[in-house]
């Protein structure tokens, strides 16, 4: 059975291939489109599919549009016009108004039409997946749990914006929903622009809130968003005024908002951290409340708040559950496949065969390489140990970049479409920040530890298999933190990635080679990419080389240096 999962309702746009249970390929559209999050969030363009990104779905499976059996989509149209409240506070015509959402439904509708257009008649193969259930099951049926307990938190679905759910053989059922104005996801939004980021950059502020006291702002922040004491979260909707660019009630709790380009002030600092500790508080407490109500000792995270690394531990070490699993795409990409693993579900296909690497994407074969390296008038040498000639050149100071494999499917860079350095120098990070990734420089970068020595290097509290995709913040060990500047944030953590020969061999190789030259059992590793997405060719990976000052490109066993 082949089954088309697709999300592009709102943003990070994507698309996932099903064989018989199995997710054989993923990818999100901003890698081909190089447009960030594949196109922005309006209300007229719910139809505006990730062609490129179904297109290699089909193409690496073999398969044609007529050959599916089904496609999914992660948006119920009629669940929205059923239980989506108008809002009073936004701008006319657009989201919350009643010409929006008729403009909003409308595209929706129109999706089989599109897909037409340009895969043939789709109306009798499309199912139209709810946004939260398809998050549900985009962690739910790869976590291989038997039965778990279920949390999505995110911005908004179809009009709630937190789901609490169980899982089991029978498939997912809603238990409790928490809807719009009540979004925790909208308050990172908010916060960020409020900040002077947009809102997009839910991931600068939770590294902002690093350098904060969480307690300065703890009573106004009550005013804005709190925790019930009879379960769960709430909003203040007048306050957080999220479809509005103004920041009048913010400001009069919190001081002056940011202008975009503007030096941070303490204030800022000390709000984001203030925002990170109401999230961990109302995470906690939902979770504390599916577990009263699931007997299982399994949680599953979904929905972008589940990239929130601080809060993962947080849920992770509170004892409420013993097994955590979120995916490798968590956010909305992440319900492509999601809304194919539930339709396979509803439609009785195989169960408890999909996987949860996120080695899903493109891969290039070495005349294509070649091919490009020389379209971009380069001439690459030929490595026969291409894992060790790159450590070396880590270990010298050099920056790598790393291009081998299957792209990702998720935000980060796992070890196949990345940017590597020396964890050792503490010169390391500024560099990366202000000389090739043209960025603020108070981010932080991530390491990359083999996972037999990683507990040596790192608090990592209870395991879980999300390690390997780079979701939690955790301490680095006592005695440790001297030695590894580069990949400690301002408060001592790392968003550790834990990297398993079987896995991902060629990463771990080099990684292997650098501990032996080091003593260091890890790399720093950030994305490869410069202010854009993450590369998805051989001539992306080119074109950011030649644009930066990365020191070397490996593609496959094919590398360039500066110098040549």
């Amino acid at each position: 059975m082949r089954i088309l999962g697709i999300n592009s309702v709102y943003h990070e746009s994507a698309a996932t291939l099903l064989v018989d249970g199995q997710v054989v390929a993923a990818a999100e559209e901003e890698r081909f489109s190089r447009v960030k999050h594949g196109k922005p969030a309006r209300v007229d363009n719910a139809n505006e599919l990730p062609l490129e990104s179904i297109r290699y779905c089909l193409e690496s499976a073999a398969i044609k549009p007529e050959d599916l059996d089904a496609i999914a989509y992660s948006f119920d149209p009629d669940l929205r016009a059923r239980e989506f409240i108008l809002d009073d506070q936004t701008e006319a015509g657009d989201w919350g108004t009643e010409q929006g959402e008729k403009t909003f439904l409308s595209h929706l509708r129109s999706v089989p039409e599109a897909l037409a257009a340009h895969f043939g008649r789709a109306e009798q193969r499309l199912t139209f997946i709810p946004h939260h259930i398809s998050h549900a099951a985009s962690s739910f049926y790869p976590s291989g749990y038997e039965d778990a307990a279920i949390l999505v938190a995110d911005g908004i679905g179809e009009a709630a914006c937190t789901l609490l759910a169980r899982g089991d053989k029978n498939g997912i059922t809603i238990l409790r929903e928490i809807s719009f104005p009540h979004s925790i996801g909208f308050i990172w939004e908010k916060i960020s622009k409020y900040l002077g980021f947009s809102e997009y950059d839910a991931c600068k502020t939770m590294g902002l809130a690093a350098y904060g006291d969480g307690s300065k702002f703890k009573d106004a922040f009550s005013q804005l968003m709190w925790v019930e004491s009879a379960g769960g979260y709430a909003v203040d909707k007048a306050t957080a005024n999220f479809r509005l660019p103004d920041f009048e009630r913010l400001e009069t709790l919190f001081g002056p908002a940011r202008k975009p380009g503007t030096p941070l002030e303490s204030h800022h600092y000390d709000v984001a951290a203030s925002l990170q500790a109401v999230t961990d508080e109302a995470l906690l407490a939902l979770a504390k409340e599916l577990r009263q109500v699931v007997n299982s000792d399994n949680l599953c995270l979904a929905g972008g708040v589940a990239l929130n690394c601080v809060s993962n531990v947080a849920l992770k070490e509170a004892g409420l559950f013993s097994n955590i699993f979120i995916p490798s795409a968590p956010h909305d990409a992440g319900t492509a496949m999601g809304a194919a693993l539930e339709l396979n579900h509803r439609m009785g296909g195989p169960a408890n065969v999909a996987s949860d690497t996120p080695y899903l994407g493109p891969e290039y074969d070495d005349a294509s390489i070649v091919a490009a390296y020389k379209a971009a008038g380069l001439s690459p040498e030929l490595s026969s140990s291409p894992a060790l000639e790159a450590a070396r050149m880590i270990a010298a100071g050099k920056i790598v970049a790393w291009f081998q494999g299957r792209m990702e499917f998720g935000p980060r860079a796992l070890g196949n479409r990345s940017l590597l350095a020396d964890p050792r120098s503490s010169t390391t990070r500024e560099m990366l920040n202000v000389k090739v990734k043209h960025r603020e420089t108070f981010r932080p970068f991530a390491p990359s530890v083999l996972a037999e020595p990683a507990g040596e290097w790192f608090d990592l509290g209870e395991p879980s298999r999300s390690y390997d995709f780079m979701l939690f913040a955790c301490q680095a060990a006592a005695g440790r933190r001297e030695q590894i500047p580069a990949v400690l944030h301002e408060d001592g953590t790392a968003r550790v990635q834990l990297v398993h020969r079987e896995r991902n061999p060629a990463f771990y190789e080099l990684i292997s080679h650098f501990a032996d030259l080091t003593g260091v059992p890890m790399v720093l590793n950030t994305s490869l990419n410069d202010s854009e997405p993450i590369v998805c060719t051989p001539a992306h990976a080119i074109a950011t080389f030649k644009k930066t000052r990365i020191d070397a490109l490996f593609i496959g066993s094919r590398f360039v240096t500066r110098e040549n």
